[in-house]
């Protein structure tokens, strides 16, 4: 599913009104597109006011709209349940049409306008029809709002939407500000944005101090950029795409993408029945020391629960005693060491010599910034002879590379590197702002310059190919910010190369499964006190959840 901009979307609508079907048929007009718009919202709004617990798919049931009256609201008029706040442009339409048909299938409706719209307003004009309540910019919108907001169930945001531009002022500011303040009050209180919370900028994430703090977001068409970048993705809640009639073909040129549960099923690696350990490949792992022994075991148990079948763990003899009893279903490549416990560089001889019976290899968590460790991975990863296998480049290898000048152009090799921001900052020799800044942009340049699969990890991690594609993980889990995550993360994605997924693959879909544990650990444990072997048996039950369909998180899509 595409990520877009808002001109990108304004000129991806308008290409679609100028289509043609096969048949020679126009696909719509804009009229077409916003009253679908307008209906989807309705149905999101629907399935949340009757929904038990998060967002359901249940469709609403027509029933015949009661008589309202037309009037500015009273204080005998009954009480709304729900509150639709417009806005004066294509947005505001949109919310004037969902207005129409809560109205219908639920009443209650108030909407409040509170900006001038034109003075021939079909969309007004049918809400109005159908026993909409509406109460116009001159009718005091703001003590409308005060009255009607303590009996509402849901207010519906469609005042901006991806037309922000400057900071809010006046009416706008103070509605949602009121919105806002109420919401705190009574979190029972539910609120839909359409497009954006209004305040937001759908591009660069930028977001008003008083902009909406939505329960959940509907997105028409494709998700915006700004639905996935701080401080603007706090304030989206729940993202759901609704299908408005823009055929996805014309968006091919786009590179971003966001990452859907469709997508990682259709990558999950199949298991035969007829399947034994050597079909589902052999990882290679070099990580750990004395004082990590915990990033090695959840790193090699990350691969084993993401599917791989066999695991090699190289260490030196004495951490081969100190990881025994803890790794009980790796077997072991014991290097040599230098006298004090560390690999010494001649261990990259062994290590290439057990390259060709693998099918992926895993470097870095946990083996701590020796020199002799350095220099053991300068001898393995930047000598002249290409790895034969692709790499999972994680942790201190990521340290080693970040103190190499000109590193990438001894590389020789398919790798999957995943930095963190830190990490990341290091390699790029630019401060964390500077990555956290731009993460698309900064993972993709750095995936063209060094010629691998950069896996930037955090709240919405990006992975990007060395050719400019991106795709963006819909997920942000203050759950996974814990030590150790990252290591069977590492580990996950080096058990997914093995089974035969590409880089590119093979990172992304790792991050998603690992993220989608991640929520499950959340949902069973709490954001706070997870920990990284929490991880570890919900790994398959995610990737179960996810090849069955069960799987309820990420990005929704209606239409």
């Amino acid at each position: 599913m595409k990520i877009v901009t808002a001109n990108a979307m304004r000129s991806l609508e308008r290409r679609a009104v100028e289509a043609s079907s096969p048949d020679g048929q126009r696909v719509g007009s804009l009229d077409d597109l916003m009253e679908r718009a307008g209906l989807l919202s309705a149905r999101a709004a629907w399935d949340m006011l009757n929904a038990d617990d998060g967002y359901a798919q249940a469709r609403p049931v027509m029933q015949p709209p009661p008589v309202m009256s037309t009037s500015p609201v009273s204080e005998e008029m009954a009480a709304p349940r729900i509150v639709v706040l417009v806005g004066p442009g294509n947005n505001g339409g949109d919310g004037l049409v969902a207005a129409r048909h809560l109205q219908r299938w639920h009443g209650g409706v108030i909407t409040i306008i509170l900006a001038a719209r034109q003075g021939d307003d079909p969309k007004r004009a049918l809400a109005v029809g159908a026993g909409v309540t509406i109460v116009g910019p001159d009718d005091d919108p703001i003590s409308t709002l005060e009255r009607s907001l303590p009996s509402a169930a849901l207010v519906v945001d469609a005042v901006l939407g991806i037309g922000a531009s400057r900071p809010l002022e006046g009416t706008l500011r103070d509605a949602m500000a009121l919105v806002n303040a109420e919401r705190e009050r009574r979190p029972a209180l539910q609120t839909l944005a359409l497009d954006v919370p209004t305040g937001i900028d759908a591009d660069d994430g930028e977001a008003d101090h008083n902009s909406l703090d939505a329960t959940a977001t509907v997105s028409f068409g494709f998700p915006k950029h700004g639905h996935f970048r701080f401080p603007a993705a706090a304030r989206v809640g729940r993202l759901i795409v609704a299908d408005i009639g823009v055929p996805e073909a014309l968006a091919e040129d786009i590179a971003e993408e966001a990452v859907t549960t469709a997508w990682a099923r259709s990558k999950l690696p199949r298991r035969p029945l007829d399947s034994h350990k050597g079909s589902f490949g052999r990882v290679l792992a070099l990580a750990g020391s004395r004082s990590y022994i915990g990033a090695a075991q959840l790193a090699c148990l990350g691969a084993a629960r993401s599917g791989a079948g066999y695991i090699t763990l190289a260490v030196t003899p004495v951490v081969q005693a100190l990881m025994a009893a803890r790794l009980a279903e790796s077997t072991y490549l014991l290097l040599p060491d230098d006298g004090d416990g560390v690999a010494d560089p001649e261990a990259a001889s062994s290590l290439r010599d057990t390259m060709p019976a693998c099918d992926a290899l895993l470097v870095g968590c946990g083996l701590g910034q020796h020199d002799t460790t350095r220099r053991l991975l300068d001898r393995l990863l930047l000598s002249l002879e290409p790895l034969p296998l692709p790499a999972v480049i994680d942790a201190d290898a990521l340290n080693f590379l970040a103190r190499t000048d000109g590193w990438w152009e001894r590389w020789q090799g398919d790798a999957v590197l995943t930095p963190h921001p830190g990490e990341m900052a290091r390699l790029l020799d630019c401060s964390i702002g500077d990555v956290e800044g731009d993460r698309i942009g900064a993972a993709r340049s750095a995936a063209a310059r060094w010629g691998v699969t950069v896996l930037l990890k955090g709240a919405f991690t990006v992975a990007a190919a060395p050719d400019g594609r991106v795709r963006v993980l819909p997920f942000a889990n203050p759950a996974l910010a814990t030590a150790g995550t990252g290591d069977v993360l590492a580990g996950c994605v080096a058990g997914l190369l093995a089974q035969g997924l590409s880089t590119f693959d093979a990172a992304t879909l790792g991050a998603f499964v690992h993220a989608a544990a991640g929520q499950l650990a959340a949902e069973e444990i709490g954001e706070a006190g997870v920990i990284a072997g929490d991880l570890l048996p919900l790994l398959p039950r995610a990737i179960g959840m996810l090849r069955e369909g069960s799987f309820s998180g990420g990005i929704f899509h209606i239409g």
